[in-house]
């Protein structure tokens, strides 16, 4: 498994865990759903994401197909 595979599925993981828990226990938990969402969009413009981070130092390994510039 790459980082870039497990980010997808932690942050798919994260939102449908905040929007399943505001269903079932307090709507407050969509903003835990704002929160993944805003990463997301600023990690894309930024290419900066804490949680890559958190993967690389646990020893997953980045994907070996680079995006062309």
């Amino acid at each position: 498994m790459t980082v870039e595979r497990a980010l997808r599925l932690i942050a798919g993981f994260f939102v449908v865990a905040s929007v399943a828990l505001s269903v079932f226990h307090s709507r407050y938990w969509l903003i835990f759903t704002a929160f993944v969402g805003l990463n997301l969009f600023q990690s894309g413009f930024t290419d900066w994401c804490p949680m890559v981070w958190i993967l690389q130092k646990l020893g997953l390994p980045r994907s070996s197909c680079e995006p062309s510039a």
